[in-house]
């Protein structure tokens, strides 16, 4: 991988990273304000997309070891 691509992934994985900690935050105020369970559900389930781009991206940026 070429060290702007390189450098174009860590990016994004830094933007996900904290895009996924905003979602845990709002899930938590909706948690203790009392919101609808579906609502939570949908929230949960966007953080969940999020942390599963974050896993692929990261993925790229490690390379993998053959044994």
């Amino acid at each position: 991988m070429a060290d702007q691509e390189q450098a174009d992934v860590r990016l994004m994985v830094a933007r996900l990273r904290q895009e996924h900690e905003d979602f845990d935050a709002a899930i938590n105020a909706m948690i203790q304000m009392g919101c609808d369970a579906l609502r939570i559900q949908r929230m949960k389930k966007k953080k969940l997309v999020i942390k599963d781009k974050l896993s692929k991206l990261e993925d790229q940026i490690i390379p993998d070891i053959i044994a």
